[in-house]
């Protein structure tokens, strides 16, 4: 197949607006699929997997291929759930058009403004498809409204509804200027779609004013094009995915108007810091990028690819990024849901997966030339993690297995994250929500037969002084044999925030011989990192060794490890110790309307807003302080106050006096696990 008839479309689009149905309308309508299934009943192509079925809400980016006279067109059905954002916005690099549908019974919502936005920042061509137009037609007028001020007047209609709402009106291709639509008319929606696009080719402009008559599609193709490319006009397309309304006309549109992979905008690859662009007609030379992950339970790692130049065969050689070793392509695959089909090779263009290759991880750049080892593709920026989990294994002895699933989960996701504290020992998942682990801890189990404990991570306290104090003590052991002796002086001072730990020496005179010095500094740190009253190190204190004794006989690098230690923790009792909290930065993109009560709870948390800022479509951005303690549960009290609505990131500020009620509560938790 020439790549002048490949067409690779995301469907995007916040959750309930019909995604899915209306890929399995296009693959019954277009004939590459003879059952026409559906979310309710769990037979879709797309939301094959068991976790899809089970919520009724896609949970995973799946791609289809259709074919539609003599074009295929690869669409990527995506998830719609705020929480499962970042595993949409990871298929963007592989496609050069996002389908972003509505209905006119779901509100907007900041899912569709990040799907938007996003798909401008990485310069994809974008069409909007307005779906269930057989159910309440008559607020379809209003949604028009509230996209065009949302998104632009460049969102203008291809076609529109008819009167009685039982059919779809072509505007563009061959427009019947007599028909009766829902609202405006047949010729006014043509006119200001030719204007729209013609305002990016002078010459067309002067032609069209010279004929006094319409242009034909063909004459647009090339303006039209160009204005996808630049944003300037975004096509809307009306379709019933439950009756089929719209959906010829649909399948036109993504045919004949939106780009195929050489006139859409390059793909943002990059070497050295420096753009690069790819020929996707060169068939000599290969270059691809691996846009997802997964793990088939019969042919283990998938890798799904797509191909920007040169072609993938079965057999080729080819490299991974800077790898020097080639490895060699074994089988390869389109998917169609669950459904395998091997194939040959796949030319620039194409979608297509490799098997049962490890090495492969989400955002690999493949290719067959050692000139291509730089080239990576320009990073995405996912959004930042909202909800953590500790997580432990159920069984002594699955340490091993439990870090190879999870490393295994987090590659399939690219917006989790996964580290290890060393602190706090703990192994610590991120994701944007409390369901967004959930899936995630529920495919551990199912796939890879792992059942976790998971229990909220720690808070990571420190403890300091407050005032000057002097410690001292004296070890002396005698058991028979050699003894041990070792006596320290010292004191501390508290040091501003920050300082972390300054060891001084000053013994004179020889009291504590020079070559004993070092186990004593040695025995007080060992004091800073186990904490004083509440098992959490010490920070910001100055310690000064000034004196001591030592036996010429029984004095040991032990015995002054043990002196060092105690006199130091003596020190610190008298210094008034208390527990330092974490403060974090937190940062807000929240519904306006939203304001007062996040402001309000932020303050009952304890938290202090630093400032607030009017955004885009009714949303405002909000900095604030708060501790750390305060924000254990915080996305699901946002996901309450906001609808949904509201995201936030944080990063650590610095470290407060905590108030007496946490001190108690961390020193008494340290107590009890003693």
């Amino acid at each position: 197949m020439s790549m002048n008839e490949i067409r690779n479309i995301a469907i995007v689009g916040q959750s309930g607006v019909g995604k899915t149905t209306l890929i399995e309308r296009l693959l019954y309508e277009s004939e590459c699929s003879t059952h026409l299934g559906s979310v309710k009943d769990g037979d879709t192509v797309t939301d094959f997997d068991d976790q899809s079925i089970h919520y009724q809400h896609s949970i995973e980016a799946t791609p289809a291929a259709l074919c539609w006279k003599k074009h295929r067109m690869n669409v990527v059905d995506t998830p719609g759930l705020p929480e499962l954002l970042g595993r949409t916005l990871s298929i963007y690099p592989a496609v050069e058009t996002t389908a972003l549908v509505f209905d006119a019974n779901t509100p907007l919502n900041q899912v569709s403004d990040k799907l938007y936005s996003f798909a401008k920042l990485q310069k994809k061509c974008q069409m909007i498809i307005i779906n269930k137009v057989d159910l309440n037609p008559d607020k379809i007028p209003q949604v028009i409204n509230e996209i065009q001020s949302h998104f632009g007047q460049e969102c203008l209609p291809i076609n529109l509804p008819s009167d009685d709402g039982k059919s779809i009106v072509d505007c563009y291709f061959s427009p019947d200027y007599e028909a009766s639509t829902l609202w405006d008319s047949v010729e006014s929606a043509h006119e200001q779609l030719i204007d729209q696009v013609i305002e990016v080719d002078e010459k067309l402009m002067e032609l069209y004013l010279e004929q006094g008559s319409s242009l034909t599609p063909k004459q647009l193709h090339d303006p039209f094009e160009e204005a996808l490319r630049t944003g300037h006009v975004i096509p809307i397309c009306f379709v019933s995915a439950e009756t089929g309304q719209g959906i010829p006309l649909l399948l036109q549109t993504l045919a004949e108007i939106m780009p195929m992979p050489s006139e859409g905008n390059p793909p943002m690859l990059e070497k050295n810091n420096q753009k690069i662009r790819v020929d996707c007609e060169k068939l000599d030379h290969t270059v691809a990028h691996v846009y997802k992950v997964s793990v088939d339970p019969y042919l283990g790692k998938l890798a799904y690819i797509r191909v920007f130049q040169g072609e993938i065969n079965a057999g080729s050689q080819l490299y991974i990024g800077e790898n020097s070793k080639a490895f060699k392509v074994g089988h390869l695959y389109q998917l169609q849901g669950k459904k395998r089909i091997e194939i040959g090779n796949a030319r620039a263009g194409d979608l297509c997966v490799l098997a049962k290759v490890d090495d492969l991880n989400f955002d690999s750049v493949v290719h067959d030339s050692h000139d291509e080892d730089d080239v990576i593709m320009k990073t995405l920026d996912f959004p930042a993690p909202m909800y953590s989990l500790a997580i432990q294994t159920t069984k002594r002895g699955d340490e091993q297995k439990l870090s190879e699933v999870l490393h295994k989960i987090a590659a399939e996701d690219p917006s989790l994250r996964l580290e290890h504290r060393t602190r706090t020992n703990e192994t610590v998942l991120s994701g944007q929500g409390e369901f967004h682990l959930k899936i995630a801890l529920e495919k551990m189990a199912s796939v890879y037969k792992l059942n976790v404990n998971t229990e909220l991570p720690s808070i990571e306290y420190f403890e300091t002084i407050t005032q000057q104090a002097e410690g001292h003590y004296r070890h002396k052991k005698q058991s028979g044999g050699a003894g041990q002796f070792g006596e320290v002086q010292l004191k501390v001072r508290p040091l501003d925030r920050g300082e972390g730990v300054v060891f001084i020496n000053k013994v004179v005179g020889g009291a504590i011989p020079t070559s004993l010095i070092p186990a004593v500094e040695k025995g007080i740190r060992q004091a800073v990192e186990e904490g004083a009253i509440s098992r959490n190190p010490i920070h910001d204190i100055e310690v000064t060794v000034y004196d001591g004794k030592y036996h010429s006989v029984d004095s040991k690098e032990i015995a002054f490890v043990i002196a060092g230690n105690k006199a130091f923790l003596d020190a610190v009792n008298n210094a008034n110790p208390i527990i330092l909290e974490p403060i974090v930065e937190l940062k807000l993109q929240i519904p306006t309307d939203s304001v007062g009560d996040i402001s309000g709870d932020l303050a009952a948390n304890r938290g202090v807003i630093l400032g607030t800022q009017s955004e885009e479509n009714n949303f405002t951005s909000l900095q604030a302080r708060i501790p750390q303690n305060e924000l254990l549960d915080y996305s699901q009290r946002l996901r309450a106050m906001t609808g949904g609505e509201g995201s936030f990131s944080m990063v650590l500020s610095h470290y407060d006096p905590a108030p007496n009620t946490v001190q108690k509560k961390v020193c008494s938790d340290a107590d009890a696990s003693c």
